[in-house]
């Protein structure tokens, strides 16, 4: 026999049946018979909350008054339109960089990369728009050209590829080869040639 037990049988020896204990409930003391009087029963009164359940509580309220600390604008002065902002001039600044970089060709004057631009339109370039730039396969590189007489629009061109059959170069070329073949071929050009 379990010592501890009112009912005088086995206790059970559950985890959970350990924790409880039987009491004699108020139907019992009173003497009544009603079983709606405690519909749950004796048992459910003496259950207690789990240590787990009231530090899972606690800490969820801990961290909810932190968070409300943290971001509301009038207590803390943090605000995502802010760091926003902060980002948005971040991207402006580093496009801006990019573009001034890429509006001008380095190379425009500069012999040996003419001389090593020639070598690369004649691997990469020839065989669609020709030795002599007069076109073949792809579009002739003299006169008026499509897609604009600006080094920027050529460097695009040239990198990113256009729709009809002109693939992108840049992976396979990189930045400063792309320059050099657009150097030579500035300098061979007759329309938009720069003095």
């Amino acid at each position: 026999m379990a010592s501890g037990g009112s009912s005088g049988s086995k206790r059970r020896s559950s985890a959970c049946w350990r924790t409880t204990k039987r009491l004699p409930g108020p139907r019992a003391a009173s003497g009544r018979d009603d079983p709606m009087e405690n519909p749950f029963g004796d048992m459910e009164r003496h259950n207690k909350v789990p240590r787990g359940f009231l530090v899972l509580v606690v800490g969820l309220i801990a961290w909810g008054v932190y968070y409300i600390a943290a971001y509301t604008p009038e207590i803390s002065g943090w605000s995502q339109y802010k760091v926003f902002a902060r980002d948005a001039e971040a991207d402006r600044a580093k496009s801006a960089a990019g573009a001034k970089r890429m509006d001008e060709n380095p190379y425009e004057k500069d012999e040996k990369s003419i001389v090593e631009g020639k070598l690369l339109y004649a691997e990469k370039c020839a065989g669609c728009h020709g030795a002599d730039l007069e076109g073949g396969d792809g579009p002739t590189l003299v006169g008026h050209l499509k897609f604009g007489e600006v080094d920027r629009l050529k460097f695009e061109s040239i990198a990113g590829g256009r729709p009809g059959g002109m693939p992108g170069f840049e992976s396979e070329l990189g930045r400063d080869r792309i320059w050099k073949v657009l150097a030579y071929v500035d300098s061979v050009r007759e329309y938009g040639k720069k003095p």
